[in-house]
């Protein structure tokens, strides 16, 4: 344990820490996965089960870190059943970087490696771009309904694409993950994008629906995570590289993905207005759990749909 020491000395250590391993797996995933682009279907899989497997070094690397920089009390509601072999999609509120961090601890070893779905210029950031494509993360090109407008031609590219990347996931058992809010929370952005939650901010559907469209089919279940850091609110990811992380609660709990949950978001309007509700009453009980582990009182936010749809329509 390094929290004894001063917090400036125990944010330097472990930022070096980060980079360095950090650093190390993504060289070596890069490294391996040049191998993919020898015709050898079969050498191409077996460089995929050894990347996953150095994936996993990185998320164990992690969890060293959890423990070497915090004395953290955990309080976790679990009561999934959870496979190693299975093909899951996680969506969790987002309140900082450290939700990485979280997340990989918690269920390194109960489901596969994390995928993420990555915007396409992220491929371009040294090493970080290179070994998520060499772990078969889908990099997305994602237009906006302006742009489609204009180029009408392209409507429903961006989701046959992402399709496509996501084939290779039929043979491999995969985890995606996805914050839902598509920013961190802070209560500043709550007020300014008038979010109708209090610990919340509105979720962004489209990339939900997205996801489902191109994969749902394959998952077995949908992981509901929701987070709280009750002693470390206002910083959590500088308190956490400082060594200053006290408590960490979650809530796990699995949900089934059924068809009325697949569809075309972007062009079916009443599967929009449904998908909308089934998304804003997610939300809302995440945002009463919250609330109860605040100690406030509880009441159901005032949602409007259409407002939330509008702010939905954002690139990925």
């Amino acid at each position: 344990m390094l929290n004894f020491l001063p917090g400036p000395l125990v944010l330097v250590i472990s930022i070096l820490l980060t980079i360095a391993h950090t650093a190390f797996w993504a060289t070596l995933i890069f490294l391996l996965s040049l191998v993919k682009f020898l015709p050898v279907p079969p050498l191409a899989r077996l460089c995929t089960h050894i990347n996953n497997l150095l994936m996993r070094g990185w998320l164990e690397c992690n969890t060293l870190l959890i423990h070497l920089l915090n004395r953290i009390e955990w309080e976790i509601e679990d009561e999934t059943e959870l496979r190693s072999d299975g093909w899951y999609l996680v969506v969790c509120n987002h309140l900082s970087w450290t939700d990485i961090v979280v997340l990989g601890h918690l269920l390194r070893r109960r489901i596969p490696v994390p995928k993420f779905f990555l915007k396409h210029e992220l491929i371009y950031v040294p090493l970080i771009g290179q070994a998520c494509w060499g772990l078969d993360m889908p990099f997305m090109r994602r237009y906006s309904r302006e742009y489609l407008l204009r180029n009408p031609h392209l409507r429903g590219k961006d989701i046959e694409a992402t399709r496509t990347a996501c084939q290779k996931f039929r043979d491999v058992p995969t985890t995606v993950i996805n914050f839902v809010e598509g920013t961190r929370f802070t209560a500043e952005k709550r007020d300014q994008t008038r979010s109708p939650y209090r610990h919340l901010m509105a979720p962004k559907a489209a990339g939900l629906a997205f996801t489902l469209a191109a994969m749902g089919e394959q998952f077995d279940k949908m992981i509901n995570v929701t987070l709280s850091y009750p002693d470390n609110s206002d910083k959590p990811f500088r308190d956490f590289l400082m060594g200053r992380m006290t408590r960490i609660r979650v809530h796990i709990e699995e949900l089934p993905i059924g068809p009325e949950m697949v569809g075309d978001y972007f062009n079916d309007k009443p599967f929009k207005r449904q998908f909308h509700q089934w998304l804003n009453g997610l939300w809302a009980a995440k945002d009463a759990r919250l609330a109860r582990w605040e100690g406030e009182p509880e009441s159901a936010p005032v949602v409007d749909d259409e407002q939330v749809a509008a702010r939905s329509e954002a690139p990925l």
